[in-house]
């Protein structure tokens, strides 16, 4: 059962965790709370960006376990369908069936029920600019937060209409210093990533590449109102040659990652946490077991580094 935030927490320094975008590699921030959890490091305050966002209220709704298993036994064929194609309101997913996945896991808990402060990035389309969800109902934050352009349909909320958070701050270690962090953890996702769009020998994107058959046949099931040939040029994979998708998704890996360092110039983590996932294709959800171990081995290597951080912090860590 979930309690209030406690009061216990002001007596210590506050631990931050900022978790970053980052689609399908997104799984590794499990592996990393799994293993920050284990060697006892103390979360008092979580921002989430995306796939950040989504991971970490999970976390704080005390659904991590649900979430993994659910991970873990995605595949394929699974992902696709998933896909509920709809090309018109704002993006060519409507998302309705990974919505209700998301109101089966999160109910109707609301972000102020939590245990610890929690933010979820978004961005305002109108404005451009950085919203921080830090009120109302936990679902609908988290999938305006992963609302991901061109892919997902925008959420509106209080009267404004949200995108991904990545559009402004992938990795949001300024949301929680904001919260009063006196030490921040990132697990940055978006460190790995140039280069490995792409197959050896060959300079085009190929991300995403689904099986056409399998398309066909999710097109079918859904009933797919996409013209003929037009689901195939989105998400298959004809030799080397980009597909739409592919295209777009291998942009946003570049914006991000060329963002996350603008902003982390600025304003960096304490601990930089930085899990080798580049060679995941953003849609390949079904990797979660590798990304998941990928998350677990960066935090291990990087424990020298928390422990020295941790005890200048007055914490200490397991051993």
């Amino acid at each position: 059962m979930l309690v209030g935030r406690s009061a216990g927490m002001a007596g210590r320094h506050k631990v931050g965790l900022a978790l970053s975008s980052g689609v399908a590699r997104g799984w590794a921030h499990i592996g990393a709370i799994r293993a920050l959890t284990r060697i006892g490091v103390p979360f008092d305050i979580v921002a989430g960006c995306s796939a950040g966002a989504l991971v970490g209220g999970c976390y704080l709704a005390g659904q991590l376990d649900w979430l993994e298993k659910w991970a873990l036994a995605l595949n394929r064929r699974k992902v696709i369908g998933y896909l509920d194609l709809n090309l018109g309101r704002g993006g060519v997913i409507k998302g309705a069936k990974i919505v209700t996945e998301l109101r089966r896991l999160l109910g109707p808990l609301r972000i102020e029920d939590l245990h610890v402060p929690f933010i979820a990035v978004a961005t305002d389309l109108v404005t451009g600019h950085e919203v921080w969800l830090q009120t109302g109902d936990l679902a609908e934050a988290v999938r305006a937060s992963f609302s991901l352009p061109g892919l997902f349909p925008p959420m509106e909320i209080d009267k404004r209409w949200l995108a991904d958070g990545a559009l402004v701050d992938p990795l949001p270690v300024s949301a929680c210093r904001a919260l009063g962090a006196d030490l921040i953890i990132a697990i940055n996702l978006n460190t790995d990533t140039l280069g490995k769009a792409s197959r050896a020998a060959s300079p085009a994107p190929v991300t995403l590449g689904f099986d056409p058959a399998l398309l066909d046949a999710q097109a079918r099931a859904s009933k797919n109102p996409l013209p003929d040939g037009l689901t195939r040029g989105m998400f298959g994979q004809e030799g080397d040659k980009p597909n739409i998708f592919g295209v777009m998704t291998t942009s946003l890996s570049i914006m991000q990652d060329r963002l996350t360092r603008s902003r982390l110039a600025g304003d960096p983590p304490d601990v930089h946490i930085t899990p080798r996932v580049g060679h995941i294709g953003l849609l390949e959800f079904e990797r979660a077991e590798e990304a998941i171990q990928a998350g677990e081995t960066a935090v291990e290597r990087k424990r020298p580094e928390l422990q020295d951080a941790l005890e200048i912090m007055g914490l200490a860590i397991n051993r």
